[in-house]
Order: C-alpha cells, then sequence, then structure tokens
C-alpha cells in the first residue's frame, strides 16, 4: 500500500477519535483531531499526484474519507447549535446523493475522481468546522457564519454540478 493510501487509512482511524473526543466535550483535543485528518486529506492527494501514485482505491476511499469526517464534523456541530439542522442536511443529502451515484458508476466499473467543485466544497466544509469549533476564539466568531454559509451554497452547487457532469453514466445501460 503506498503513502497517500496510508493516510487516507489514518484520516479514517481518526474519525472516531475526533468524534469520541468531541462528544466528551474535549473540543480543542477533537480540533487538533480534525486538523490533522484534514491535513491528511490535502497530503494524500499532493503526494499522489506529485509521484504518480493515483490509483483507484484512493480515488474511491479518499472522497468517502472526506465525506465521513465533514458529516461527522457537521453531526456534531448541530447539537452544540453551531450548525442549524437545515444546514447538516444539506451536506448530509448531498454527501449521500452524490455517494449512490458513485456506486452506481462504480457498478458499471467507473471510477469518477472528485472534481474542483467537490474539491473546494470540502475545504469550505473543512475550514467552516474548524472556525466552528473554534467559538468565539480569535476571529472566528465573526467569520465562522458566513464560511458556514458559502461552504452549504458551494456543497449543493457542487452536487448538481456533479449529477449534471455525469448524468450518462446514469442513463447507460452499460
Amino acid at each position: 500500500m503506498n503513502l497517500p493510501n496510508k493516510l487516507t487509512l489514518l484520516r479514517i482511524v481518526l474519525i472516531p477519535v475526533f468524534v469520541v473526543f468531541f462528544s466528551l466535550n474535549y473540543v480543542k483535543a477533537a480540533l487538533a483531531v480534525f486538523i490533522m485528518a484534514s491535513v491528511t486529506d490535502w497530503a494524500d492527494g499532493f503526494i499522489a499526484r506529485k509521484m504518480g501514485l493515483v490509483t483507484n482505491f484512493g480515488k474511491i476511499m479518499d472522497p468517502l474519507a472526506d465525506k465521513v469526517l465533514v458529516l461527522s464534523a457537521f453531526i456534531c456541530l448541530v447539537p452544540d447549535e453551531r450548525v442549524a439542522p437545515w444546514m447538516a442536511v444539506v451536506i448530509i443529502a448531498r454527501e449521500l446523493v452524490i455517494g449512490s451515484f458513485r456506486t452506481i458508476a462504480a457498478s458499471k466499473g467507473i471510477v469518477i475522481a472528485a472534481g474542483i467543485s467537490g474539491k473546494v466544497k470540502t475545504v469550505l466544509q473543512m475550514i467552516a468546522a474548524v472556525l466552528l469549533m473554534l467559538g468565539d476564539f480569535w476571529i472566528a466568531k465573526k467569520i465562522a457564519a458566513p464560511v458556514l454559509w458559502v461552504a452549504v451554497a458551494a456543497t449543493a452547487y457542487s452536487g448538481l454540478e456533479y449529477i449534471y457532469k455525469n448524468r450518462e453514466i446514469l442513463r447507460s445501460g452499460n
């Protein structure tokens, strides 16, 4: 197994650690784990592209790990009233729909790599989650809500774009 794939697996292992820390109200520890997991997202993609280590495993598991990490964060943030439930629903719905779409494509032997809007969406979601976990610290309180709104809009846009660009896969009988 190559290094980028190991980093993806590390991100997956860190997700329950994040959830446990957040659930126990160790928000700073949860934040540190979330940031570490988010950095592995950047690192695995960077290394895979630079070293020519892109694999089908990475194309499937990297976006899946991102989704689980981000969904875990937003689900944790709703009970604390840091995220409106409807915003979490938009994010969750997009990920479920696109996840189902990827499964259909995979059943047809097609692996669809994440597009630019999906990557931007993920970065915005991760930044929003970090800012929301920071709470009243520094400037986070002032910019968390606008960043969250942009992240939710980017989430909806990227989902619609993904379906539109890949609609033929759903239509094809292959």
